[in-house]
């Protein structure tokens, strides 16, 4: 365990707009920042790769984190979607192996079920129950930044359950 607070940087990968949160701590998260990387569709996907992994390997130097939580990619109607989506992923899985840090990937089901306690919530009601967990004025927007923020928070409330029962050596889990 680190001596310091859990520090986890969530990703929610795209190649038009990457959102990042970045939290501290699991029992009583604290957030550290939100934004997003945008990149132009005007300027060639290679391009667009390389900022987004210059900007992620940014934000890793920059939070120093303790794991980065990415959603995993699932295939909806838009395959091009998914092929882009996956684009970014690959860009963001690429940064964090190269500053050697841990990547935690959870479905959107299982983020939406660990942050709102319903694994079809509503973007909407993430968006309140981020806020309402971070103690947030306002719901974080865009919708790619409040993501990535879920995100964050599915892991930091995950990741000691999951330690536990490593620990236990409980193969009932599995």
């Amino acid at each position: 365990m680190p001596d310091h607070p859990l520090v986890t940087l969530g990703i929610d990968p795209g190649t038009a707009i990457l959102g990042f949160g970045a939290i501290s701590g699991d029992t009583e998260p604290v957030l550290i920042d939100v934004g997003v990387i945008e990149t132009d569709s005007h300027v060639p996907m290679p391009e667009r790769l390389k900022i987004l992994h210059a900007e992620t390997t940014r934000l890793i130097a920059t939070y120093h984190p303790d794991v980065i939580a990415v959603e995993q990619l699932f295939f909806a109607r838009n395959v091009t979607t998914a092929i882009a989506v996956g684009q970014a992923r690959g860009v963001v899985l690429l940064a964090a192996a190269q500053a050697g840090v841990p990547v935690a990937e959870y479905s959107p089901s299982e983020v939406k079920f660990a942050v709102a306690g319903y694994g079809k919530a509503a973007k909407s009601q993430m968006q309140e129950m981020v806020r309402i967990i971070l103690n947030m004025a306002e719901a974080p927007h865009p919708d790619d930044a409040a993501d990535a923020l879920a995100i964050a928070l599915c892991h930091a409330q995950t990741a000691p359950f999951e330690a536990r029962i490593a620990e236990r050596g409980d193969s009932a889990w599995e």
